[in-house]
């Protein structure tokens, strides 16, 4: 059966050589504390802690940060961060570069030209006067003409040739060491409170 009871903090509590603990308010500031719900395993809800601490006046409210005492040791304590970027800079030169070779081009080309033949062929009557020129020596001569190859080189533009760049994006990993700062509180076990 649940009841009623009043509560009290105990993070100014100290315990006491007989094994008591005893908390830094009376008995009728504890009596006129908000009384809450026990014999549950339900949690405080927040306004009940909120009534709590403004009862006690602790000065802190459910879900804030406890308030700073003035002349209470502390330390900064800071780490380091890790920031990558990149950033451009030259990797190299690219150009173009035109040089001449020399190769052997084999290729073939027809040629004309005359060749002789004897033909005897006999004469005929209509021819036969004609002939009859008498006995002698003679001569005839027939030009002949014969085809070489010439050969003649000329310049021709065949390609044009150029440089062009894309942008590639790749991933890389990036490794290094950061630093940071523990903070380690060298405080008698009877003062301490846990938050």
């Amino acid at each position: 059966m649940a009841q009623h009871e009043s509560m009290a903090p105990l993070q100014a509590a100290r315990m006491q050589p007989d094994g008591r603990l005893q908390v830094p308010y009376d008995k009728a500031t504890v009596r006129s504390a908000p009384t809450v719900e026990t014999g549950t395993e339900q949690p405080l809800g927040t306004d009940q802690l909120a009534q709590l601490y403004r009862h006690y006046q602790l000065g802190e409210q459910a879900g804030q940060p406890p308030q700073r005492m003035p002349g209470a040791p502390e330390v900064v304590r800071s780490e380091e961060r890790l920031r990558v970027g990149t950033e451009s800079e030259p990797a190299g030169a690219a150009r173009l570069s035109k040089r001449v070779v020399t190769e052997n081009v084999q290729t073939s080309v027809p040629v004309e030209h005359d060749e002789v033949s004897v033909v005897h062929e006999p004469i005929s009557e209509a021819d036969r006067g004609a002939a009859r020129a008498g006995i002698g020596e003679e001569q005839r001569e027939m030009e002949l003409r014969a085809e070489h190859p010439v050969v003649a080189k000329e310049q021709v533009p065949v390609e044009r040739v150029r440089l062009s760049k894309d942008e590639v994006v790749e991933e890389q990993p990036v490794n290094a060491q950061v630093r940071r700062e523990l903070v380690d509180a060298d405080v008698p076990e009877r003062a301490r409170r846990n938050r």
